[in-house]
């Protein structure tokens, strides 16, 4: 395979620094592989939170987006549907045909169907207005933009012969982590989107709950677990959730950058 583009990991750093150190950790070809995933993931997702962005919009784009997902991936299709919010779009979404040109052919697959089934459920609760009325709800919502992602990364280490896990515990891990940061941002989504993501009749007690029995299926996906490059990897975002969950039990906002720095460097010691 030619060189992973080093203008990718730029971008990759500049969207997510808590995923940019572990995905340094693994080896070449997986490395080269989750990168683009959490590229093409991340343009997606860029879409799916536009703040200037009416829903039946976003429904639109992501619905015909997802689609393009099911054939080679076409450009100017892809130009053509973004249309006038082309200038709105930051970066890593106007390059997604970078992203995917970036992947290793024989992961290619696993991650275009992985933002083909993202962008449909996105879509679908852009046009719902993310109405999270029960506890199904929050887990179909929680499935299509984190579960999946564990799903995808399960498919990856799969297909490389390092490891064989388990789905539903990789889903449970996407999903603690998306919990984490639905509670940590409660507020924010309520004040500057409007949406809450919390079912009704739930509290943040109820909430904390929810994001405590998904982390708990992420801890045991660890226990499964065997390649170091691997398992540097999945620990990292694990114990930041772990971490800023019990600052928020603790009535703290979120925890420091210090303390950020003082994780990246533990999980580096085992």
């Amino acid at each position: 395979m030619s060189m992973f583009p080093k203008d990718a990991m730029r971008v990759l750093k500049e969207t997510s620094r808590t995923f940019y150190i572990p995905i340094t950790f693994l080896q070449k070809e997986l490395k080269y592989s989750v990168a683009s995933a959490y590229l093409v993931f991340r343009a997606i997702d860029e879409i799916e939170d536009h703040e200037q962005l009416d829903n039946e919009v976003k429904y639109t784009i992501l619905m015909q987006v997802s689609e393009l997902f099911k054939q080679p991936f076409d450009n100017e299709a892809y130009v053509k549907i973004l249309g006038g919010t082309k200038d709105q779009m930051p970066e890593v979404t106007l390059r997604l045909e970078e992203w995917l040109e970036a992947c290793p052919k024989d992961t290619l697959p696993i991650v275009a169907n992985a933002a083909c089934e993202m962008a449909f459920g996105m879509a679908k609760w852009a046009k719902e207005n993310w109405e999270i009325r029960t506890r199904e709800d929050l887990d179909d919502y929680t499935y299509y933009v984190a579960g999946l992602v564990g799903v995808t990364l399960s498919d990856l280490w799969e297909h490389y012969g390092e490891e064989k896990t388990d789905r539903e515990l990789a889903i449970g891990y996407g999903r603690g982590l998306q919990a984490v940061n639905i509670l940590r941002n409660e507020q924010e989504d309520l004040d500057e989107r409007g949406i809450s993501f919390v079912p009704d009749g739930w509290s943040r007690a109820e909430l904390f709950d929810y994001a405590d029995e998904n982390l708990a299926k992420a801890d045991d996906y660890m226990k499964s677990l065997h390649k170091k490059t691997i398992l540097l990897f999945c620990r990292l975002p694990l114990a930041l959730a772990h971490k800023t969950l019990k600052a928020m039990k603790e009535g703290r906002e979120k925890i420091t950058r210090a303390e950020v720095e003082q994780t990246v460097e533990e999980v580096q010691l085992d």
